[in-house]
């Protein structure tokens, strides 16, 4: 269904958006019942069943001056797909809770759905559900299912002795994000990292299957996201900064803004790369060693406290 170019979320109707929106999305064959019914009903051959949940609330998250509404659409996505990568595991089916002003472009509401629907096509994951509803501003919420065919990898499994590795480009949407702020739109890479993240999908799977000991996605920040392991194993987490490369566009932004520019690699979220703790012999390929498990508790940098940002915080 295509709506005229002027049209708003009122003048679609919620039932005329609905259906616009669930024809985005292909139903494979696990979903036995999908949109339009109360709830959706899952088929689950085996393993364990996965599920997470995140908001994405206008000014907060995304500006729409800043981002297309299907690049939002490939960030909520990614960000929910990427919680069950972290557990090990792969996404089937999620939900989506969308409330917006009225006089919200409905072209705006199906460019989000695309978007969402291209970031999940390549894992076979699709939506199966959801709500609309009016708010002053843009609210996303989504809900996601996955499974595990191995045991969950969970953040409380780090041992000391263990190395901390990372998987996924890290600090590029971080550098993005410092340039938009400035009111710049370049380096483009970055921005567009921004835009578009670009998890490492398949490796939440390979880590499990090497023996992770623990995991977890960078949605906040490296240095954040290591003390969540770090509080949750109960041990002490070294981040060495030698086991970097920072990329060109990074170290641009960096003398641009007059930055160190390890500052987005060591602080900077939403790239979705996976950390995570290994025996070092079980460290998988792709996966690069940046630091070291010991007893005790905390993160430190090279050995020091980090009085640097080390990521998001909500409240």
């Amino acid at each position: 269904m295509a709506f005229p170019p002027d049209a708003t979320l009122s003048d679609a109707g919620e039932f005329g958006l609905i259906g616009a929106l669930t024809a985005l999305f292909d139903q494979p064959e696990d979903v036995l019942v999908g949109p339009g019914d109360d709830a959706a009903v899952l088929r689950v051959r085996s393993g364990h069943v996965v599920v997470s949940t995140d908001l994405m609330v206008e000014g907060r998250h995304f500006r729409r001056d800043w981002a297309s509404a299907e690049d939002v659409g490939h960030r909520a996505a990614a960000q929910n797909l990427s919680d069950v990568n972290a557990m090990g595991g792969r996404a089937t089916a999620l939900t989506i809770g969308l409330a917006a002003p009225a006089d919200l472009p409905a072209q705006w509401a199906l460019d989000l759905a695309r978007g969402f629907a291209d970031e999940c096509r390549p894992l076979g994951a699709t939506v199966v559900g959801g709500d609309l509803a009016r708010a002053d501003e843009v609210v996303i919420a989504v809900t996601v299912l996955g499974a595990c065919t191995v045991a969950p990898v969970l953040r409380s499994g780090a041992r000391p002795g263990d190395v901390l590795a990372l998987c996924g480009r890290q600090g590029w949407a971080a550098g993005g994000l410092a340039v938009l702020g400035r009111g710049f739109r370049s380096p483009r890479v970055l921005v567009e990292a921004y835009r578009r993240p670009d998890p490492p999908y398949d490796a939440g799977r390979i880590a499990a299957e090497a023996g992770a000991t623990a995991m977890i996605d960078v949605s906040d920040g490296l240095v954040a996201d290591a003390g969540h392991l770090a509080a949750d194993s109960g041990v002490a987490i070294d981040v060495r900064t030698a086991g970097f490369e920072v990329p060109e566009p990074l170290q641009a932004v960096g003398a641009a803004l007059g930055a160190d520019p390890l500052q987005f690699i060591l602080g900077g979220g939403d790239d979705h790369a996976l950390l995570a703790t290994f025996a070092e012999a079980d460290v998988p390929e792709g996966w690069q060693v940046i630091g070291a498990v010991a007893d005790g508790e905390g993160v430190t940098v090279d050995g020091a406290p980090y009085e640097g940002p080390s990521g998001w915080t909500h409240f």
